[in-house]
């Protein structure tokens, strides 16, 4: 029996206090049902302004997507998780991923390393966190008993971190590009390759994890086209027929974008989705369909 659909959506822009609950409020408003925040260089501070998020909102749970885990020392980090659970009243989610924006790394004066040395901290990360917070004798407590953990993954390495440690197992749908910082949009076979890799790893829990995905572009229209011009210009070699084709993009009627996410819920497993802020009132319409249809 396919999961029921969560939606979450990525605050990205940082903004004063009454702003920031404003935007919350809408969030919550429109029916997300977890409000996200990314960890990059310019962007908010992700343990004050979940925080600020839940204190602002009533439903919603609140989560980051995803840490930067070059970023933070373990034993600092179980102290901010476990803080901001039990400031929250145990609504946090606790995204993780490698990083893939050296330049951050080198404005922190912070170590960017290989892949692989990148892959070995997450590593490290998890399981210390695992370790601390299992722990009845760790202070702070978070308020959950298990703190739920999203890991961001797309290769082999990470896929095999994912299915042994996530309880949510995240996609973006896109592979680091040429360009340092940049990503590259996986088509559909693609994905379907890398979903496939993920659940052979994960044949073995007793828990199925919630399958996650984030989607870059959300248009709700008539001239799809025109919507997803920037996305065609970046990417001359992509036709419009590819680009609508692309999991990670909605782009149409909303009756074609309703059946699109519940055919990809169908073929990949995606209960989850996540939004980027730009998109979050255009995705609301979909929200309330599907939500409509599943009532």
């Amino acid at each position: 029996m396919a999961r029921p659909f969560r939606f979450g959506v990525n605050l990205l822009t940082p903004a004063p206090a009454a702003e920031w609950r404003a935007t919350c409020r809408r969030a919550e408003e429109l029916g997300y049902d977890v409000i996200l925040v990314p960890d990059h260089l310019g962007m908010p501070a992700p343990f004050p302004a979940l925080v600020a998020a839940a204190e602002a909102t009533e439903r919603p749970r609140v989560g980051t997507f995803v840490l930067n885990s070059g970023f933070w020392n373990p034993a600092l980090l179980a102290r901010e998780v476990a803080t901001t659970d039990a400031l929250t009243g145990g609504r946090l989610e606790l995204g993780l991923g490698t990083g893939y924006v050296q330049a951050e790394h080198e404005a922190a004066g912070l170590p960017y390393g290989m892949p692989r040395e990148r892959v070995d901290h997450l590593e490290r990360t998890v399981t210390e966190l695992e370790r601390l917070l299992g722990s009845g004798d760790h202070v702070p407590r978070p308020a959950q008993s298990r703190v739920p953990v999203l890991i961001g993954a797309n290769g082999d390495r990470m896929l095999r971190l994912t299915a042994a440690h996530a309880d949510i197992a995240a996609f973006t749908g896109a592979r680091p590009g040429k360009a340092s910082g940049t990503l590259d949009p996986l088509d559909a076979e693609e994905l379907d390759e890398r979903v496939a890799r993920y659940r052979a790893l994960a044949a073995d829990r007793a828990e199925p994890a919630e399958l996650n995905l984030l989607i870059q572009s959300v248009a709700v229209t008539d001239d799809p086209e025109a919507a997803l011009k920037p996305l065609l210009e970046r990417r001359p070699e992509t036709t419009v027929d590819q680009a609508l084709a692309l999991p990670i993009v909605l782009a149409g009627p909303l009756e074609d974008i309703v059946a699109k996410v519940r055919a990809q819920r169908e073929r990949f497993g995606f209960s989850y989705l996540t939004v980027l802020e730009p998109f979050m009132e255009a995705f609301a319409p979909v929200m309330a369909r599907l939500r409509e249809e599943s009532a």
